[in-house]
């Protein structure tokens, strides 16, 4: 089993005592960024990726076209 809510509370109270709520306030913030960037990452990989497939899908059917071409001269 999980902790209990009270304990999670009493945790949450112990950090804040610790950090101070602004400081945790900022954390919060740079994690989100962290997260943002990173899905951002992934997502800018895949669009190359994509991109990428795309090229060599082009670069396949216009070689393909050209043997075709090529064996009906």
């Amino acid at each position: 089993m999980g902790p209990s809510p009270w304990q999670l509370l009493i945790i949450l109270v112990i950090v804040a005592l610790i950090f101070g709520t602004k400081k945790l306030r900022n954390i919060g913030g740079d994690l989100g960024g962290a997260i943002k960037g990173f899905k951002k990452g992934l997502k800018d990989e895949d669009d190359e990726k994509s991109e990428l497939e795309n090229k060599n899908s082009t670069k396949e059917s216009a070689e393909t076209h050209e043997s075709k071409d090529a064996e009906f001269k």
